[in-house]
C-alpha cells in the first residue's frame, strides 16, 4: 500500500466548482490515467482520495492537498505525467511525494490556512495598518452567521492567528490572512474583511495550508 500526497493549484477557470464535484473530477482523472487506487472496505466502497480541507465556491488556490492511497508502487513521475493528462484545465499538480500509509488523515493535520485577499478601500495604508493592529490586540471578537440551518454565533477572534498588508494602491489593497483551520473551527477570509470595515472581498487566493505535523 502506498499513500501519495499532491499539491496542486485552483486557478479562475474552475473557482465556482463545489468541493463534492472536485472529488468527482479526481476519481474521473485518476481512473482514466490508469492508477491504481486503493478503495475502502464496507457495503459502498469507494476510492480512498482525501482532500485536505475543502475549499469556499469563488476562492482560488496554489496549495490545496490531497492523499491517494494505491494498490501498489507509482512513482511520483509518472503520477504527475499521466494525471495532468487527464485534468482540465484550472487545476495543475505542483508536486508529488510518498508519506508514511500510517499517519493520521491528512484533515486531521491541518492547522492554518493562509490567504491573499484583495480589497477595494479608500482607506490609506496608516489606516489599514492600524486596522489590522487594532483587531489583532483584542481577545474576543463576537461573531454571528447566517446559515440555511439558523444563526450560528461564535468568536471570531478565536479563528485568526495572523494578519498584515500585502500591498496597497490608491482604491485597492492585498491582506494576508494565516486562519485557523481544523475541526475546531475554520476561519472566512469574507468574515475577518467584514469585521475590519471593508466590503466584501475582490478575490480572495489560498496560499498555504500549515500542517502540525510541518
Amino acid at each position: 500500500m502506498q499513500r501519495l500526497r499532491i499539491r496542486f493549484s485552483r486557478r479562475e477557470e474552475i473557482k465556482f466548482i463545489s468541493h463534492l464535484d472536485i472529488m468527482r473530477l479526481w476519481q474521473r482523472a485518476l481512473h482514466r490515467a490508469g492508477i491504481p487506487l486503493a478503495y475502502t472496505e464496507g457495503f459502498s466502497p469507494h476510492p480512498r482520495i482525501s482532500l485536505a480541507a475543502p475549499l469556499a465556491v469563488g476562492v482560488t488556490s496554489q496549495a490545496e492537498l490531497m492523499d491517494t492511497f494505491c494498490t501498489k508502487w507509482v512513482s511520483p513521475h509518472f503520477f504527475t505525467d499521466a494525471v495532468s493528462q487527464q485534468l482540465p484545465p484550472g487545476i495543475e499538480i505542483l508536486q508529488v511525494y510518498s508519506v508514511a500509509p500510517t499517519m493520521p488523515s491528512l484533515q486531521s493535520q491541518v492547522g492554518y490556512a493562509e490567504y491573499e485577499v484583495e480589497l477595494e478601500t479608500e482607506k490609506d495604508k496608516p489606516s489599514i495598518e492600524s486596522a489590522l493592529a487594532s483587531l489583532l490586540s483584542v481577545k474576543k471578537l463576537p461573531w454571528h452567521h447566517e446559515r440555511d440551518t439558523g444563526t450560528r454565533s461564535y468568536d471570531l477572534r478565536a479563528l485568526i492567528d495572523d494578519l498584515w498588508l500585502i500591498d496597497w494602491r490608491s482604491g485597492y489593497c492585498t491582506v494576508g490572512m494565516r486562519l485557523r483551520c481544523d475541526s475546531g473551527g475554520s476561519g472566512r477570509p469574507e468574515q475577518v474583511a467584514a469585521a475590519l470595515g471593508f466590503s466584501h472581498p475582490t478575490s480572495i487566493r489560498r496560499t498555504k495550508l500549515i500542517l502540525k505535523t510541518g
